[in-house]
């Protein structure tokens, strides 16, 4: 695997990753379990998520839409 599909692979598996605790959080918080340490473990994580989102986007790897 060379350099670029390696970052297209991460992209990839944090765009996943994000997705799937985002469908998680919306679970957890229609049963009112905004306080549990896995919401906010996930909130944290969305945090960081946007963070890296926004590297990929300042370097233009990423447009506004969350597509590479």
């Amino acid at each position: 695997m060379d350099r670029l599909e390696a970052f297209e692979a991460m992209l990839a598996g944090l765009q996943k990753q994000a997705a799937y605790e985002k469908e998680q959080m919306e679970k957890l918080k229609a049963a009112g379990k905004e306080k549990s340490a896995t919401y906010r473990q996930y909130l944290g994580n969305r945090l960081v998520y946007n963070q890296i989102f926004g590297w990929y986007q300042q370097y233009g790897l990423l447009d506004g839409s969350g597509r590479p």
